[in-house]
């Protein structure tokens, strides 16, 4: 474990910019005497959100001065060529050479994800990324990879996505076999497309817990540690989640608030609202992980608050704490290895 962490922060990037990125960063160094966190953006716009706040930059709270921002809305292509002192990509920069362990962004996800590839680097024996978030579930906490940095993926991509998924939930979680499964439309072995049944059998023979297939109900209910699939099923799961918690939301407040018992009622069950609140509340868990990168990449919700965001921080310095990349790197060099002797 190190003694102290750097991490660089995105500090423009995301719908609200400097106003949520500069207080989560002052809530996150005061939790934590051994973070030190460096906001990287329009110098003049950090110390004037620092002045708001009574504070100055001081060396646990540095700023690193970037002349541009990445839109939410730029296409990455465009940010990788015009955009080249951004605050996302000088962020990352400071990562690679080594002036931070991590990076936190809540910037435009495809630019972030593109940026980092192209300055960081992959893995060797790591031929994609993939973005991996925890997902409360009725036991606790599960986490779902890809969901989203790739729509079409391999056999062997989604192998190695359960690789990289196992080694971080047993570093950051401290689960030491977690267990794995593969998104599929149904348990039998009969169902699900050839990438999905090719991939279970690549698990299958590997040292990994693998557990077989779950369906997206599953994921819920807590069957896994670690559920696999491409980025196209886990972001469409992970969007479909949220509309149906937001529609849950809705009708529960409309229901509460029809007349003047039900409002009666919803005073007596304020407090377990608020705990079913809390327990299922996104800003919990924000904070999906870049994984394969040779470096450590999070990615917080463009439209995070400030608690939101701060989780985000914590969960960079849990991944540098644990050395996420190395670790996964050591993994799969083993797995590959016993693979090849039972050949």
């Amino acid at each position: 474990m190190r003694d102290f962490v750097t991490i660089a922060i995105d500090a423009m990037g995301g719908d609200h910019g400097p106003s949520v990125t500069v207080p989560a960063s002052l809530q996150a160094i005061k939790e934590n005497a051994r973070l030190s966190l460096i906001l990287v953006g329009l110098e003049d716009e950090l110390k004037g959100e620092l002045f708001k706040h009574g504070v100055e930059p001081s060396e646990r709270l540095s700023i690193h001065h970037a002349s541009q921002q990445v839109a939410m809305c730029e296409l990455p292509s465009v940010a990788m060529r015009s955009k080249k002192d951004s605050s996302m990509r000088v962020a990352i920069n400071l990562v690679k050479e080594g002036k931070a362990q991590a990076c936190v962004s809540a910037g435009n996800t495809g630019a972030l994800m593109a940026t980092a590839r192209f300055v960081l680097k992959m893995l060797p024996g790591i031929d994609r990324p993939a973005i991996i978030s925890s997902l409360p579930t009725i036991k606790g906490h599960t986490h779902v990879l890809d969901l989203g940095a790739n729509v079409d993926s391999s056999a062997k991509n989604l192998f190695e996505f359960a690789v990289m998924g196992s080694v971080l939930v047993s570093a950051v979680d401290g689960v030491e076999k977690p267990t794995v499964a593969l998104l599929n439309i149904g348990e039998e072995e009969m169902k699900g497309n050839e990438q999905v049944k090719e991939a279970s059998r690549l698990l299958g023979g590997s040292d990994l817990n693998y557990i077989g297939y779950i369906e997206g109900d599953g994921i819920f209910k807590g069957e896994a540690d670690v559920v696999v699939c491409d980025g196209f099923v886990g972001n469409v799961s992970l969007k479909t989640t949220e509309g149906v918690a937001k529609m849950v939301g809705h009708y529960l407040k409309s229901a509460f608030n029809k007349n003047i018992f039900t409002k009666m009622a919803a005073l007596l069950a304020m407090p377990v609202m608020k705990a079913f609140r809390n327990k299922i509340d996104p800003g919990r868990y924000n904070g999906a992980s870049f994984v394969g990168l040779r470096g450590i990449v999070v990615k917080s919700h463009g439209g995070a608050d400030i608690p939101s965001y701060n989780n985000a921080i914590h969960e960079a310095v849990k991944e540098v704490e644990m050395d996420v990349p190395v670790r996964i790197h050591e993994q799969l060099e083993v797995i590959l290895s016993r693979g090849q002797e039972k050949q």
